[in-house]
C-alpha cells in the first residue's frame, strides 16, 4: 500500500497527464512487486521484474503516442519501479533475517535521529550552503550534525535493540546510514525540482507527500539488508 501510494506519487509528478492508463499499469505492477521481489523463491522474484518490464513495455509499444517522447517517458517508468518498489522490497528481506523487527528499528533510529539533528544543528548552526542546486535550505553544519545523530541512533539501537552488535558496527552503521539517508533525500529533492515540484503529494499535511517521508529510507533500507546479511548470515 506504501509502497503503490508513493508510486503513484512519482509517476503524478513524472508523467504527463496523458499518459494515465500507463501509470495506473506501472503503479498496479509496482504494488505487487514489492512482496514478489522480497519474500518470491530465487529466480522468481526476477522473473517477475522482467515480466513487468516486458508487459510495460508491450504496453508503451501499443499507445506510443509521439515518438520523441516515448522512449523518455517510458524511461522513467523503469525509473519509478526501481526507485520505489525495487528498493522498498529491502525492508521486507530485512525483516525476515533473525532479529529482522530489530534491524528495522535500527533504520527507523538512525534516519529519524539523523533528520532531527539535521534540521536543529541547521536552524541553529547552519552557515555553509551543502548543495544549493539541489537543496538551497541544506547547509553543511546540518548534514555534520545529522551524521551525529545518525551515530547516536546506532550506539541506542545497539544499546537497546541488538546487543550483538559491536562498537565497530555501530560506528560503520551510523556513519554509513546516516550519509546514505541524507544522499537518498537530496536524490528526490533533485527529481523535484527536475519535475517542477514543491512536494510529492499532499497525504500528509506540511509534510509532503509519501515519497517525502520515505526518500531517505530508501536508499537505507537495501545497505542495512546487505550488511547485516553479510555480518550476521541469515
Amino acid at each position: 500500500m506504501v509502497g503503490g501510494g508513493a508510486l503513484h506519487e512519482f509517476y503524478a509528478m513524472s508523467l504527463p497527464s496523458g499518459r494515465r492508463l500507463e501509470r495506473t499499469a506501472a503503479v498496479a505492477v509496482g504494488a505487487a512487486l514489492v512482496p514478489l521481489l522480497a519474500l518470491a523463491p530465487h529466480p522468481w522474484g526476477l522473473a517477475a521484474l522482467a515480466i513487468s518490464v516486458i508487459l510495460l513495455a508491450i504496453l508503451f509499444l501499443l499507445r506510443y503516442r509521439n515518438l520523441e517522447t516515448v522512449a523518455p517517458q517510458f524511461g522513467l517508468v523503469l525509473l519509478g519501479l526501481l526507485y520505489v518498489p525495487f528498493l522498498l522490497s529491502h525492508l521486507l528481506l530485512l525483516r525476515g533475517l533473525p532479529y529482522g523487527r530489530e534491524w528495522v528499528f535500527l533504520v527507523m533510529l538512525v534516519v529519524m535521529m539523523g533528520d532531527s539533528c539535521a534540521y536543529f544543528s541547521g536552524i541553529t548552526l547552519g552557515k555553509r550552503k551543502l548543495y544549493p542546486a539541489i537543496s538551497p535550505k541544506k547547509s553543511v553544519e546540518g548534514a555534520i550534525g545529522g551524521l551525529l545523530g545518525s551515530l547516536a541512533g546506532a550506539f541506542l539501537a545497539k544499546a537497546w535493540l541488538l546487543p550483538a552488535l559491536t562498537i565497530p558496527d555501530a560506528v560503520v552503521l551510523g556513519i554509513v546510514l546516516g550519509g546514505v539517508g541524507q544522499l537518498g533525500d537530496l536524490f528526490e529533492s533533485m527529481l523535484k525540482r527536475s519535475f517542477n515540484v514543491k512536494d510529492s503529494g499532499i497525504i500528509i499535511p506540511g509534510h509532503g507527500g509519501l515519497l517525502d517521508r520515505l526518500d531517505s529510507l530508501l536508499f537505507v533500507f537495501p545497505p542495512a539488508f546487505y550488511y547485516a546479511l553479510l555480518r550476521f548470515g541469515p
